[in-house]
């Protein structure tokens, strides 16, 4: 299965960017993955107000297949088929910006533009052995862009190196560049975490010279309980008319139940844990300037096998948080994809992470 919806036969001279299918572009239905969309969209009248600089600096080489209204982190979507992940073919690609994923992995594009509300960009990143940056929420505007949860969704670019993100972010943002690198880093230790994955990210955190403490964030389950009661019940603010129509599958159509299902005392109840969680995350930046942790909990599963992968079990609660995350490859040994480290900073701290993530990269490439 190809990663594009559509190719645009001579884009011009210029940074190859692919753009995931929930972003729009002049001329083009925005489908977001899905056949009921896909069957009442139009063209879209003007471009996503991210793709300001894409136009103005690169060439956009086509639009990307995704998963079911950006909702399946697994990068499987059966209307439309499920991008083949290039590095393992028979494991997932990852989701939801999963076509996006596959066409840098495959050299098809330089960056590739994705969105991320629980780990759509750092999951298909880590499966397919690229880089993806989640950005700070509402630091790329969201505007033209398919809403899945307005409180958490992101934009921020795939690339296979970190300069390629780099590239992808002054994309994003005209005159963005790196900034100091981190002085130090909170090593966090997740539970159910593969042990292969962990003594890898141990192992580039070694090699890259940086100071590394351990560190605890007890509000860490908690945050999921506010992660369900936003997303899905903005899920349904925003997607509530599909309910049920024809075209739509049925996990959707579960997701956006449970939204509806909501109360406005869970609702509430989930902004404070927000609050709550987003308060812990600040003490911790204030003696660490980035955490590490892997991306996943385990190697990209199977395709047969991944129904009950907790794909974002190390990526949602950053979406909660609006913290900026990078995901990037890192040695490993035994594994079908390179294991991916996940960086993570306070707020707008986009120039720190890249610039530890070239740290840490030229590292491990020594």
């Amino acid at each position: 299965m190809t990663a594009w919806i559509v190719r645009f036969d001579d884009p011009g001279e210029g940074v190859r960017v692919a753009v995931k299918g929930a972003i729009d572009v002049q001329d083009v239905p925005t489908w977001t993955g899905c056949v009921a969309v896909r069957d009442r969209a139009v063209p879209a009248a003007i471009d996503a107000a991210c793709l300001a600089g894409v136009r103005a600096s690169a060439v956009i080489v086509g639009k990307t297949h995704q998963t079911e209204l950006c909702l399946n982190p697994l990068g499987i979507n059966k209307a439309f088929g499920t991008p083949v992940n290039p590095v393992a073919p028979d494991r997932i690609p990852g989701g939801s910006s999963s076509g996006s994923a596959v066409a840098v992995a495959t050299g098809e594009a330089d960056v590739g533009l994705g969105t991320d509300t629980g780990g759509s960009v750092r999951i298909p990143a880590a499966c397919c052995g690229i880089v993806g940056l989640k950005t700070t929420w509402g630091r790329v505007s969201t505007a033209g862009v398919w809403p899945l949860s307005p409180s958490l969704d992101t934009v921020g670019p795939l690339a296979r190196d970190v300069q390629g993100v780099i590239t992808g972010m002054a994309l994003l943002e005209p005159g963005f560049t790196p900034g100091p690198a981190a002085r130090s880093v909170g090593r966090l230790y997740v539970n159910g975490v593969d042990q292969a994955l962990e003594r890898a990210e141990d192992d580039a955190l070694a090699a890259s010279g940086l100071t590394v403490h351990t560190v605890q964030l007890p509000g860490w389950e908690a945050s999921f309980d506010a992660f369900a009661a936003i997303l899905l019940s903005e899920l349904w603010q925003a997607n509530g008319d599909l309910l049920d129509v024809e075209g739509v599958s049925e996990a959707s159509c579960r997701s956006l139940r449970r939204g509806r299902d909501v109360t406005p005392e869970a609702l509430e109840a989930g902004w404070a844990g927000q609050r709550a969680w987003q308060r812990e995350l600040a003490e911790v930046f204030a003696s660490v300037d980035v955490l590490a942790l892997p991306t996943l909990v385990g190697p990209p599963p199977l395709l047969t096998e991944a129904r009950e992968f907790p794909s974002t079990q190390l990526t949602a609660p950053f979406n909660v948080a609006g913290t900026p995350a990078l995901a990037m490859p890192v040695p490993s040994t035994g594994l079908p994809v390179a294991a991916s480290m996940q960086l993570v900073g306070p707020a707008d701290s986009e120039e720190m992470l890249c610039a530890t993530a070239l740290v840490i990269e030229a590292a491990v490439r020594a």
